[in-house]
């Protein structure tokens, strides 16, 4: 055996759960089935799938609103059954997506003061046919959505303009995750087929296919910064939970497999591209275990873990860590009533900038506007330096110059007696007013062919 130990700066990275009275309780996360994270976070917020009546809704919850979160909360509503998934604006922290049941993506503005209503979206898009599954903004370029559904298809949207630039078809069974590269040029999908795509996706072209994780559960992708390599988390055959990286350009065979363990929860992989991590946390799982990635190997480095499970994770962007503490990530695990910030944290003594732990990383300025990437322009991401700490940006003002759509009517359902029979009796005036309305449209229909008949000549 080998005496040498692997350098690494990375090496004695630990994992720290916040304070309970630090932490977010009270929250309703969604019941629902599909596979989510539930949750994301930006610099001034987190979104969290709602359990809630009446329709779908989610929460968007400042981060200083730690503690219990009120009952009394402000929902975003609009849509008609449960929420999947959102996504914020990488460019502009108050502005939200969001996809559903009801096959509907929308688009909320925040406001920075928590207010007594419920939000109404500003732009709401319907091209696709059925349930909406995963919402993902371009990392490059400004108000570019990509919406991916059950219809088998993914969507391009200018959001600012409220319409469809491209419909993405190849997948012969339901998308289970997307991921856009550092670029913004190409999409990595897994699907329930089996198979691990990549797209150029203005050009509607599947660039590479390949035969991935053998097992019936679900699999996720995740491209690994801009190296060009990309990680899946899936089941074996076995049902042994794996992680396999990927050569982007040619994925013929994995560059490397691994076997985690025999866990049945879907291994969620996030990675920081900046410190060459990769974070794998399974749902049902109390632990979040975190690697780094060096000439196409996985050295495992350690894990984080607690008894409590988690349902979902989201992950802070670079820009706004506690750099003065060596706070490399920060996750945000969602479990049952609550949200739990973990930070993750290099141990240093200096209270000097830490340079080599903190490069330069993506900042919050779009390399393009949407109208250029949809042109065909390409461009790497702004990158800021973090030496001076993160400020966050005023709050952007987002104008759709689309028109607002109507909004459809939310159907409560009856929940008791009372309810039905007054349910019923309303549908049954309604019926009646209805039959009243087309006979005195027949009555007119009959009044004007009877003055067409006399004002034909004979």
């Amino acid at each position: 055996m080998s005496r040498f130990v692997r350098p690494s700066k990375y090496r004695h990275v630990y994992g720290t759960a916040n304070k309970r009275e630090l932490c977010y309780d009270n929250v309703r996360v969604s019941g629902n089935a599909w596979d989510t994270n539930l949750i994301k976070v930006n610099p001034k917020f987190f979104s969290l799938n709602w359990n809630s009546s009446g329709g779908g809704a989610f929460a968007v919850i400042p981060l200083a609103m730690t503690g219990k979160i009120s009952d009394a909360l402000p929902l975003y509503r609009g849509h008609t059954a449960a929420v999947l998934d959102t996504d914020f604006s990488p460019f502009n922290d108050n502005l939200i997506a969001s996809c559903a049941e009801d096959s509907k993506v929308f688009l909320y503005t925040i406001p920075d003061e928590i207010g007594e209503v419920d939000i109404e979206p500003v732009v709401r898009l319907s091209s696709h046919g059925r349930k909406v599954g995963q919402v993902l903004f371009n990392p490059v370029a400004e108000n570019v959505l990509l919406s991916a559904s059950a219809d088998l298809t993914m969507r391009l949207w200018d959001v600012e303009k409220g319409v469809e630039k491209q419909e993405i078809t190849g997948h012969m069974e339901i998308i289970q995750s997307v991921s856009w590269n550092s670029n913004g040029t190409l999409v990595a999908t897994t699907c329930r087929d089996k198979k691990l795509r990549v797209f150029d996706i203005r050009s509607n072209k599947v660039v590479q296919q390949a035969d991935s994780h053998q097992g019936i559960k679900g699999s996720r992708a995740v491209w690994m910064g801009d190296s060009g390599r990309l990680a899946t988390t899936g089941f074996s055959k076995m049902s042994d939970r794996q992680v396999y990286i990927w050569d982007g350009s040619n994925l013929d065979t994995p560059l490397r497999t691994t076997n985690l363990d025999t866990s049945s929860g879907v291994v969620m992989p996030f990675y920081d591209g900046d410190s060459n991590m990769l974070y794998l946390a399974g749902k049902g799982d109390g632990n979040i275990r975190y690697y780094e990635y060096e000439n196409d190997e996985l050295f495992t480095l350690s894990e984080f873990g607690t008894n409590v499970p988690q349902r979902g994770i989201g992950f802070m962007p670079k820009r706004a860590l506690n750099i003065n503490e060596c706070e490399i990530a920060r996750a945000y695990k969602v479990s049952n009533g609550s949200v739990e910030p973990i930070s993750f944290t290099v141990p240093r003594k200096s209270d000097s900038f830490q340079a080599d732990l903190f490069p330069d990383c993506v900042g919050d300025e779009p390399a393009l506007t949407a109208d250029a990437w949809f042109g065909g322009e390409t461009a790497n991401p702004k990158l800021i330096s973090l030496e001076k700490g993160f400020t966050a940006t005023v709050k952007k003002e987002f104008v759709a110059s689309a028109p607002a759509q109507a909004a459809e009517e939310v159907v409560v359902a009856p929940k008791s007696d009372k309810d039905y029979q007054e349910a019923y009796h309303k549908l049954r005036q309604e019926n009646e007013d209805l039959k009243n309305q087309i006979a005195q449209k027949d009555v007119k229909i009959r009044l004007l062919e009877v003055q067409l008949e006399q004002l034909t000549p004979a």
